[in-house]
């Protein structure tokens, strides 16, 4: 039953014999809470190849940076696997736990990985000119880190610094924007299909200086995104009630959810989160022994033990609709 990823909801309704429409998935961290599309979809022009200017206009402003620091890609992912082959570094710096794919691009690009453990001491030496991953706040356990005092030692080593911030938006805090004009080996990855609750559409983006997404776009493909990915993002962001909205609706919810997790003895540590998830630490039981309680009551969630360092002691269990939650309140209530 462990899933590789979050969200893998059709190989969990086949494993447990029920439809895919029953599943309560607890296991991706897409947001709950949808924009408004207004969009029709069927009057969309689609014979043309695309055009991405008013798609890179409407993340430029959101992310108020300049359209020229933007380089968009078909999903996050995308955008990793070419920052790492692109940059030809010898040695990569993952403060783990965090995104699998990290390590996965890393090793086909032949990278040299050295791990630092952010549960313990986050300002370990790191080799110079190395590429440095930092997801803030971070996966699995949603902890947002004032980086100032880490930007000044991965600077000071030379270091080539990637910072995630897939999921910043669901947070009040600021970006590491502020840096990309002091420092010209920053780039910044941006996941709005996170916050704007849209998986499918694969939409990522790395923001850099100028100089450095002139040299992405010189090996980059003329069209990436599909026209129908372009225009359900421009509809979302035209949503502006949607932040406020969004984010008010993933913290109340999630205060509710930690509630939960307060009452049973055999969840021995909730961290703290800034995102739309918690990770939780079990004792007494393993995350593969939750996932099949729960599973009775077609709740999906996430065995975190492929996050390096952790095992399977810890799971992490998404922020949802409270009427979900309520259901995951019942079926904890169940496990003796």
């Amino acid at each position: 039953m462990q899933q590789p990823h979050g969200g893998n909801i059709i190989a969990f309704a086949k494993e447990i014999g029920c439809e895919i429409s029953e599943v309560i998935d607890l296991s991706s961290n897409i947001n709950f809470v949808k924009p408004k599309i207004e969009l029709d979809f069927n009057s969309l022009n689609i014979s043309p190849y695309p055009n991405y200017n008013k798609l890179e206009r409407a993340i430029a402003k959101l992310y108020n940076i300049e359209r020229t620091e933007l380089e968009l890609f078909n999903g996050a992912t995308t955008a990793i696997y070419t920052l790492f082959r692109e940059l030809k570094l010898k040695e990569c710096v993952l403060y783990a736990p965090c995104y699998g794919e990290y390590k996965r691009s890393a090793k086909i690009n032949g990278y040299t990985i050295h791990y630092i453990n952010r549960f313990e001491n986050i300002y370990k030496p790191i080799p110079k000119n190395a590429l440095i991953v930092f997801v803030n706040p971070s996966t699995p356990d949603g902890n947002f880190y004032d980086i100032k005092r880490l930007m000044q030692h991965w600077i000071k080593q030379e270091c080539t610094v990637l910072v995630d911030e897939s999921f910043l938006d669901f947070t009040p805090y600021s970006s590491v924007t502020s840096y990309l004009k002091k420092y010209n080996k920053l780039y910044i990855l941006k996941s709005m299909t996170k916050f704007y609750a849209s998986a499918g559409i694969r939409i990522g983006a790395l923001i850099s200086c100028e100089k450095n997404i002139q040299v992405l776009k010189a090996k980059e493909p003329l069209w990436k995104i599909s026209e129908f990915d372009s225009h359900y993002l421009q509809s979302a962001l035209k949503d502006k009630s949607f932040k406020e909205k969004s984010k008010k609706e993933n913290r109340k919810n999630k205060e509710f959810l930690i509630t939960i997790f307060q009452q049973f003895k055999y969840i021995e540590d909730i961290y703290p989160s800034s995102t739309n998830f918690i990770l939780i630490k079990l004792k007494n039981m393993d995350a593969i022994e939750l996932q099949k309680a729960l599973s009775s009551f077609k709740i999906l969630i996430r065995n975190c033990a492929n996050f390096h360092p952790l095992n399977h002691n810890y799971a992490r269990i998404a922020v949802k609709s409270r009427r979900n939650l309520d259901i995951l309140k019942e079926a904890l209530l169940s496990i003796k």
